[in-house]
C-alpha cells in the first residue's frame, strides 16, 4: 500500500515492560537494533497490523499486551535509493509510519523469535526508554526520536531523559543497564 507520495503504510511497535524498558530486537545477521514494525495490509487498520507484526515478530498475542496509546498521526522516513528494491524506484520514497505504545502482561518467556518462516530478529533485549540510537540505521533515527518523544507522555512513571533528551548529535544519552533477556532462543 503506497500512497500516492510514495510511502508505504506501516506500523512501528514499542513494547514496554514493567520497568518502563523498552523491547529491541537485533535485525537478523546484522549488528544493527530496532523495534518491531512492518507493513499494513490492503484492508487491513494500522491496529490490525499491529497485532499481527506483534505474532509474527515477536511470537506475541492479544492477550500478552495492553495498548497504551498510538501517535497522533503518522510519522515519515525516506529511504535511501540503495534501499529501495529496483521494481519500486520512482513510486517508492520511503515509509509511514503509525507507532503504538504497548505493556508486556504476559512473560519475558512469551517472547519467541522463530514463529515466523522468515525470522526479523536473532536476538532481543530490554533497555532504558532514553536510549542511543547509534545502533538503529540511521535513516530511521528521527522516527524513532519523534515517536519515543510523543509517546512518552503516556508512561505511568515518566523516565528522565538528560537535559532534553534530544539536545547533543547522535540522539539520547545512555542511562545504563542493557540487560540481555534472550528468552527461548536458539542460535
Amino acid at each position: 500500500m503506497i500512497d500516492r507520495n510514495g510511502y508505504r503504510s506501516n506500523v512501528g511497535i514499542i513494547l514496554l515492560n514493567s520497568k518502563n524498558e523498552v523491547f529491541w530486537g537485533k535485525r537478523i545477521k546484522q549488528d544493527s537494533w530496532q523495534f518491531p514494525q512492518g507493513g499494513i495490509k490492503p484492508g487491513e487498520s494500522p491496529e490490525q497490523a499491529m497485532y499481527r507484526e506483534l505474532t509474527e515478530e515477536i511470537g506475541l498475542h492479544p492477550w500478552h499486551v495492553e495498548i497504551i496509546g498510538r501517535t497522533r498521526d503518522w510519522l515519515r522516513y525516506e529511504v535511501p535509493d540503495e534501499w529501495i528494491r529496483r521494481d519500486w524506484r520512482g513510486n517508492y520514497k520511503g515509509q509511514k509510519q503509525i507507532w503504538y505504545l504497548l505493556r508486556l502482561v504476559g512473560r519475558d518467556c512469551d517472547v519467541s523469535l522463530r514463529t515466523s518462516v522468515r525470522p526479523e530478529f536473532d536476538a532481543w533485549r530490554w533497555n532504558q526508554y532514553w536510549v542511543e540510537l547509534e545502533s538503529v540505521v540511521e535513516f530511521k533515527r528521527q522516527v524513532y526520536r519523534q515517536a519515543l518523544i510523543e509517546l512518552s507522555r503516556l508512561l505511568s512513571r515518566p523516565p528522565t531523559p538528560f537535559g532534553n533528551g534530544y539536545g547533543r548529535p547522535g540522539g539520547y544519552r545512555n542511562r545504563g543497564r542493557a540487560a540481555a533477556s534472550q528468552a527461548k532462543q536458539s542460535e
